[in-house]
């Protein structure tokens, strides 16, 4: 909701702070990549993504977000590799 509200570092933070919580939450480390996706910070984001993937590995909007982060730093052959995975979850 903060991220909607342009209020990304507000939503960086308590990302954080559910991360801290219970640091298994795959939802919360989508949600801080896609915030830092938000502010181009695409590395951030990858590593956030990774680490949501390594938890959850059916969490089809982690591999789908992945994607589009490493388009963003043009690293085209990684974003191809993990299409086929996000596109096997999507539909199975």
């Amino acid at each position: 909701m903060l991220n909607r509200l342009g209020k990304h570092y507000e939503a960086l933070y308590a990302f954080d702070k559910a991360i801290e919580i219970d640091p298994q939450d795959a939802l919360a480390l989508n949600n801080k990549g896609a915030t830092l996706h938000g502010l181009r910070k695409y590395d951030e984001a990858v590593q956030m993504y990774d680490k949501a993937i390594r938890l959850k590995p059916e969490f089809v909007e982690a591999h789908y977000n992945k994607r589009l982060a490493l388009k963003a730093l043009k690293k085209t052959r990684e974003s191809d590799a993990s299409f086929p995975k996000a596109k096997e979850l999507s539909s199975g």
